[in-house]
């Protein structure tokens, strides 16, 4: 069984939060890259290519404000396929800390598969295997029919509709197709995922915290 620990991303997590928004990572929060050597838009390859999607941080200050533990799940192949190097998807993860850091706001935890069943074999962990979001479901006692994935790939639903939370399904034009099981939702960004979210919870979308710096992307 190959599987990546779970890593807390956050000191201060919300303790008495029993929900959760599980986030997929590129094309989420952060922007995808284009690459002219497999012409398709990919995870960034490098810490410096990475750009926070517009409206990411507003989108997860909203969702903390509202009690959601925010959690990140993510594929991340590109050590596996030669792409990159384990160190730089490290320097990844760092500075999408940072940045979120600078929006004023942080991840309570983060999920990473580094596998691919191409190159590394079959493992229990990679989306859309609902394997993470059950492990932080146990760890943290969250109450999964009150949780939501929000991710803008079929396997992201897929994944959030086998472990049993609602999903958003991100339509960013870049190339995804509509996943084959309907989402309770379809967004365009983190942040209008983030109101549809606020609303369905039949809670008001919440004065937007004032960050102590201004937006970095």
């Amino acid at each position: 069984m190959k599987r990546r620990p779970s890593q807390a991303a956050s000191p201060e997590p919300r303790p008495n939060s029993k929900r959760a928004v599980f986030l997929d990572r590129d094309g989420v929060l952060n922007r995808n890259i284009f690459y002219a050597d497999t012409e398709a838009y990919e995870s960034p390859r490098t810490r410096h290519s990475l750009v926070l999607a517009e409206g990411a941080g507003a989108a997860l200050r909203l969702l903390a404000a509202a009690g959601y533990r925010l959690i990140l799940v993510s594929n991340q192949p590109n050590a596996a396929k030669g792409k990159c190097s384990r160190k730089q998807l490290d320097q990844i993860h760092a500075r999408l800390v940072e940045k979120l850091a600078r929006e004023g706001v942080a991840l309570d935890a983060h999920f990473y598969c580094f596998h691919h069943p191409d190159h590394t074999g079959h493992c229990d962990c990679r989306k859309p295997s609902p394997f993470f979001l059950l492990e932080a479901a146990a760890r943290d006692d969250l109450v999964l029919q009150d949780s939501w994935m929000i991710g803008d790939r079929a396997t992201d639903i897929e994944c959030g509709q086998a472990a049993g939370v609602r999903t958003v399904w991100i339509d960013n034009a870049e190339g995804e197709a509509a996943p084959g099981s309907a989402p309770a939702r379809v967004a365009h960004s983190v942040l209008e995922a983030a109101h549809y979210i606020l609303r369905a919870a039949n809670r008001p979308p919440l004065p937007e915290p004032r960050s102590c710096n201004p937006p970095h992307l």
